[in-house]
């Protein structure tokens, strides 16, 4: 660990503080601090001085020419595209770069001609993962599957515990998106009984584990585990936490409270749950469009069409800078709704703001 990513570290651990509270004080994008803190990114004097300025410390100073004059690593490519990739996807979504990452992933994948070197190794299981991700968010289940897939056999390989739960968590993920409880329910467990698993970690697995269990119909047990999780959500945070870890907050478990009732099939109830998740939101970013697609879906429902009036507006000046078709597979499904039960000037209004071609 880096001086300053140490002290930066230590700061916000001693504040009590969360990395996207920070992110969002200094205009920062979380995913850009998270990868400095973990020495994934060399951070900028713009950065320090701006954490100096909120917290009136000195954390430039340790920014002074020896540390900036380091020579660049000679993976430097792969850890800029990564932060490249993940910035363009908080901002406009993963279709237009899903491509340019599974591109990456497969040239370095070519390159490993020595499994020994773990570090090569980890990098390349951190690129799987990141196109994974991306191919996720452009609704290419095949291909994102087999990244994270790959991603979990390099970490194995590389002896990176932290990414090779980071991939199964995905594989989690795009289980419950696809509706197979089943691997969701066993992989959620694998990571909340591993004593290994840092509380973040396991946190995020029992929230895997709600919605597995939601889309199964147990009700009970989904809505006890995701009020465990929110109510874990402090005592989790740990030293020990991995820097892709950062995203797993208050935002993250209400929506996914919202999306277990849905899935339970109690749109009403998951109203407020994700309106909640869409007031915290960075606004007009892929994580606004995916909220405000889900609030309106739970609207449909149960025909609330008046506020779904508001949420097609909202969306329709999203889709303006944000391409993700997995969530515009999910309005489509909407939309659907709409045309076929609401009143004649709704079903206009969503056809005048919102086109999908």
């Amino acid at each position: 660990m880096s001086e300053f990513s140490g002290a930066v570290k230590a700061e916000i651990e001693s504040r009590k503080l969360s990395l996207r509270g920070v992110s969002k004080e200094i205009h920062y994008n979380p995913s850009f601090l998270s990868r400095v803190l973990n020495d994934k990114q060399k951070p900028s004097i713009e950065l320090a001085e701006a954490l100096d300025r909120l917290w009136g410390t000195k954390l430039a100073d340790l920014l002074q020419e020896p540390a900036r004059l380091e020579q660049p690593s000679p993976n430097d490519y792969v850890s800029n595209a990564v932060a490249h990739f993940l910035e363009h996807d908080n901002r406009h979504g993963g279709d237009h770069v899903a491509s340019a990452a599974m591109q990456v992933w497969k040239a370095e994948r070519k390159k490993l001609s020595n499994y020994e070197d773990k570090r090569r190794l980890a990098d390349v299981a951190e690129i799987a993962e990141v196109a994974g991700w991306l191919l996720f968010d452009a609704n290419r289940q095949e291909e994102a599957r087999q990244a994270f897939m790959e991603s979990s056999h390099l970490a194995e390989l590389a002896g990176d515990r932290a990414m090779k739960w980071f991939a199964l968590d995905m594989l989690a993920m795009q289980d419950v998106q696809n509706g197979n409880p089943g691997e969701a329910l066993r992989i959620s467990e694998e990571l909340m009984t591993n004593p290994r698993v840092p509380g973040r970690v396991a946190l995020l697995g029992r929230v895997r584990h709600a919605r597995a269990l939601a889309i199964t119909g147990d009700r009970t047990r989904s809505l006890d585990a995701v009020e465990r999780a929110q109510g874990a959500l402090q005592d989790s945070i740990s030293s020990r936490d991995p820097q892709w870890a950062w995203w797993v907050d208050e935002m993250e478990v209400i929506g996914h409270r919202g999306e277990a009732l849905m899935s339970l099939g109690d749109h009403k109830a998951a109203m407020p749950y994700l309106q909640k998740a869409n007031e915290i939101v960075k606004p007009n970013g892929r994580g606004a469009l995916y909220y405000s697609v889900a609030e309106l879906t739970a609207m449909a429902q149960v025909g609330a069409w008046r506020e779904s009036e508001t949420t097609l507006s909202r969306i329709s000046v999203i889709l303006e800078s944000v391409a993700s078709s997995r969530s515009r597979a999910r309005l489509k499904e909407a939309l659907r709704v709409i045309e076929r039960d609401a009143p004649g000037w709704l079903r206009e209004h969503a056809r005048e703001a919102v086109s999908l071609g």
